[in-house]
């Protein structure tokens, strides 16, 4: 929807359809910047409310995913982490993977899941799944931090990592993870007001996603034809990315970063299309 002011009649505001499917309205966005602040309160604290151990659970999953794949895939299959330790190996791929899964898991829930609140009053729509990517940087963060105490840990007791430059691509890197999952969130959001099953396939999706991506295994134990379909992935060379910068494990390949970026920024424009269209007469369908 477009708002404008129109000062001849003794209206304060106007709101017209929209027409152009191509209007981002970063301006409107903007404005209503306090509820997308709101909304992103809102997600941080919804997510662990009356739970016993609250906040810490940000903390918890990613230890006990972590330490789940080190005796599963690390001690009884025996998978090969590049020289690093395991524990640090797995927390770093997970970090990454996390943000982007849950950027996509919770914004393709957007009309059904606020479906009550769009039916009863005006505001830009793309303010909620805006403001789940922002939520979802605070537990990029929390979780960050525990990376960087296992990462300071491991380099007190002698083991040998190799940080580099490319530490400064991690901003980048943030910006492809959330284009990437705010882009295929809305598209899947978008397409469940109509295919309601969808969303039940997403996390399942998800999951199955994760193993196409080098979280568990790096890049090197792969043939070079199994390389090339992997990094079809937009989310390995980000992950791959990561580990160079901090551990010096794996490659940079600026040519596969790109291909994430333009993947990545691609899905985004299709996902605002998509969106756009929907939220015209979502509630006649939700």
């Amino acid at each position: 929807m477009n708002v404008t002011h129109d000062s001849d009649e003794k209206w304060t505001l106007v709101v017209k359809p929209e027409v152009n499917p191509f209007d981002l309205r970063l301006a409107e966005l903007w404005r209503y910047r306090d509820l997308v602040m709101l909304f992103v309160r809102r997600d941080f604290v919804s997510t662990y409310k009356q739970t016993i151990l609250g906040p810490l659970w940000f903390i918890i999953q990613p230890v006990l995913t972590t330490l789940t794949f080190t005796i599963i895939f690390g001690n009884i299959a025996k998978i090969p982490t590049d020289g690093i330790p395991q524990m640090l190996f797995y927390l770093s791929g997970l970090v990454s993977w996390n943000y982007f899964a849950e950027c996509l898991n919770k914004t393709s829930n957007t009309f059904i899941g606020n479906a009550h609140i769009f039916g009863k009053v005006y505001f830009p729509r793309m303010a909620v799944p805006v403001s789940i990517v922002i939520s979802n940087l605070v537990t990029y963060f929390i979780q960050f931090l525990l990376f960087l105490g296992f990462y300071v840990y491991f380099i007190a007791t002698g083991t040998v990592v190799h940080p580099n430059a490319a530490l400064l691509l991690l901003p980048f890197l943030l910006l492809i993870m959330a284009c990437l999952g705010l882009g295929m969130g809305i598209i899947i959001s978008s397409m469940t007001t109509k295919y309601r099953d969808l969303r039940f396939l997403v996390t399942f999706g998800v999951q199955l996603m994760m193993y196409a991506t080098p979280v568990i295994y790096p890049m090197s134990l792969l043939s070079p034809k199994a390389q090339f379909y992997i990094s079809l992935n937009p989310m390995s060379s980000v992950i791959e990315t990561f580990r160079y910068a901090f551990l010096g494990s794996g490659n940079l390949n600026f040519m596969h970063l790109a291909y994430s970026a333009i993947f990545s920024l691609s899905i985004l424009f299709i996902g605002v299309l998509f969106f756009n269209k929907v939220e015209k007469n979502f509630m006649d369908t939700v």
